[in-house]
């Protein structure tokens, strides 16, 4: 799909005065190369910089750019050819980054996907992209074998958690961790990471193809809560792109800094902002495998990061761990995305990254797989209520009526649609829905319809409303989940909230919320009473929600969000 060339000047977008208050240029000249050129580029610039931790081990850049040549002549020795697809599924661990980069090196196609997914998902995942090679972790190895036939895999690589780790560490933990997932003894297309590698010396010829911006790098998977999941093709520029644009967008993104790097590489979140960016300018990569609220604290203390990016739950875990008042010092800049920020939450992460040592307030970043990430940011002590803030440099928002390309007057509500470098190439084998997400439009350009209610304040700054889909109509109402949920977690006893519709035989649907009570407190008719007549005082009645239950917790997608859809599915099944 050809991408636009024309952009306008920065002086003709609302936002504009951001810009040249931060020193943010409007316009940036990408790249005509890959994402491991990038890397290459920074261990030239900071060899002896350390580009990731992984429990205490650190690997600098140039020992990096080292260990992803390797991993590319591992990858030509057993037959990956420019153009294959990879699958990737591996939290975050040394060797899955390395293999990320490894197969761009070659010329080869990363296919990310979650180790928790279920043998259908994975099955689909791998068919649908046609990936005849895999990295797994052992611990979902299973799987991904039991699909050697049905998915005609021709080499699947075994990652071990003690892998990244330096030697006498390595030792320790195979010491300690006795109990490992059992290798078929017999069948070739199984191998250990460390054979893997070994082998690497049997390939002695050209592993670095040149690859360009608009070339295919990256396939990631959307619409986890919304139907069927679609396999987003994301070219170099588009990764790239987002490294280049956080950079300037974010002035504590600077060579040395470190970053947590939570979120999970086979989200687009992690990958982009959490991965790519920190390493394409020279910063460290703080690697979480597997991440524990109760260990959040400890992963702190040990780790001393600059930068903390997340969703808002591991937010919420964040404000009740224990740490002394400096424990966040080292803290500069606190980037929350992936979900709605409601203004109690994000009242409260600043007071506490207040209490504990860290000038950083929390910053908002709105952003979609098909938008490579992060697409907009809201501006340092700028806050207000559904803030997204400002778009990324060359990225134009609008802002449409629904199922029209007609574009609506400030603080009008309608569908966000965004065009610029960051938009994806489109849906693999998919024509139909790539055709009904990226459209042309009446000014010559081509727009991503992102699914998502927002506006365009008087201020410049895009506000986000809702997720279309997630609109509860009431007697010809529309109702937005996330202002009752906002409503709702400013209650002292509240720790989160989720509001979901269920079939009325009058009103068509009506609210039912579902809370979960911080520690310390109980159901009770009393709280329950509470929070009515708090709702009553900040919404219409027709709003109001008709049930309330309470819940020790809530169900969660794979990325960390509220999955609303079990719950309507649940109450469709007690109906």
């Amino acid at each position: 799909m050809k991408k636009n060339s024309k952009t306008k000047k920065s002086n003709d977008f609302p936002w504009s005065k951001y810009y040249k208050e931060d020193d943010i240029p409007s316009h940036i000249e990408y790249p005509d190369c890959s994402m491991v050129d990038m890397i290459m580029q920074s261990a030239e610039k900071w060899p002896d910089n350390t580009a990731y931790y992984y429990y205490g081990h650190k690997v600098s850049y140039k020992n990096f750019v080292r260990k992803i040549e390797k991993t590319a002549r591992a990858l030509k020795n057993y037959g990956v050819k420019e153009g294959d697809r990879v699958t990737i599924c591996m939290p975050n661990t040394p060797e899955g980054i390395t293999m990320v980069y490894a197969v761009n090196m070659v010329g080869a196609i990363c296919n990310m996907v979650h180790p928790l997914s279920s043998e259908k998902e994975l099955e689909y995942y791998i068919k649908v992209a046609e990936s005849k090679y895999v990295l797994v972790i052992d611990a979902v190895f299973d799987k991904i074998y039991k699909l050697r036939d049905t998915a005609s895999l021709e080499r699947i690589i075994v990652v071990r958690p003690s892998d990244g780790l330096g030697f006498l560490k390595k030792k320790l933990y195979n010491t300690l961790h006795v109990k490992k997932v059992r290798l078929p003894a017999n069948d070739n297309r199984v191998v250990l990471w460390e054979d893997f590698i070994a082998n690497s010396y049997f390939y002695q010829g050209n592993y670095h193809e040149e690859r360009g911006g608009d070339d295919l790098a990256v396939i990631m998977y959307s619409g986890g809560t919304t139907g069927a999941p679609k396999a987003v093709m994301l070219s170099n520029r588009n990764i790239n792109a987002e490294s280049m644009c956080d950079s300037v967008m974010i002035r504590q993104v600077e060579p040395g800094a470190t970053i947590l790097s939570i979120l999970p590489l086979f989200h687009c979140f992690g990958l982009g902002v959490c991965i790519h960016t920190p390493l394409c300018k020279g910063m460290g990569c703080i690697l979480i495998p597997a991440f524990s609220h109760k260990q959040f604290a400890d992963i702190i203390k040990k780790n001393e990061p600059n930068f903390i990016v997340g969703v808002p739950t591991l937010f919420e875990a964040l404000i009740n761990t224990k740490l002394k008042p400096d424990d966040l010092k080292s803290v500069t800049a606190v980037i929350c995305g992936g979900d709605a920020l409601n203004q109690t939450l994000r009242d409260k992460v600043n007071s506490f990254l207040s209490a504990h040592g860290s000038s950083a307030k929390i910053r908002v970043g709105y952003g979609l797989t098909e938008g490579s990430g992060a697409v907009c940011l809201s501006p340092e002590n700028t806050f207000a209520d559904s803030i997204i803030g400002v778009p990324l440099p060359d990225m134009e928002f609008k802002i449409v009526k629904n199922d029209t390309f007609k574009e609506l007057s400030v603080k009008e509500e309608g569908e966000i649609c965004i065009s610029g470098p960051l938009v994806m190439m489109g849906y693999l084998g998919d024509e139909a829905e790539t055709a009904q997400a990226i459209r042309l439009h009446d000014d010559g350009k081509l727009w991503l319809h992102t699914g998502d209610i927002g506006y365009l304040g008087e201020d410049g700054l895009i506000y986000f409303a809702q997720r279309l889909k997630r609109i509860i109509i009431s007697s010809g109402y529309n109702i937005y989940p996330t202002h009752l949920e906002s409503i709702i977690n400013s209650h002292e006893a509240v720790l989160t909230s989720t509001v979901i519709g269920i079939d009325h035989h009058y009103k068509g649907q009506v609210p039912k919320a579902f809370v979960v009570l911080k520690p310390g407190y109980k159901p009770s008719k009393r709280l329950e009473r509470e929070i009515r007549e708090l709702l009553e005082r900040n919404v219409p009645v027709y709003a109001l929600p008709a049930a309330y239950e309470f819940r020790d917790k809530l169900p969660t997608t794979k990325v960390g969000k509220v999955a609303f859809r079990e719950l309507e599915k649940e109450e469709k099944g007690k109906q």
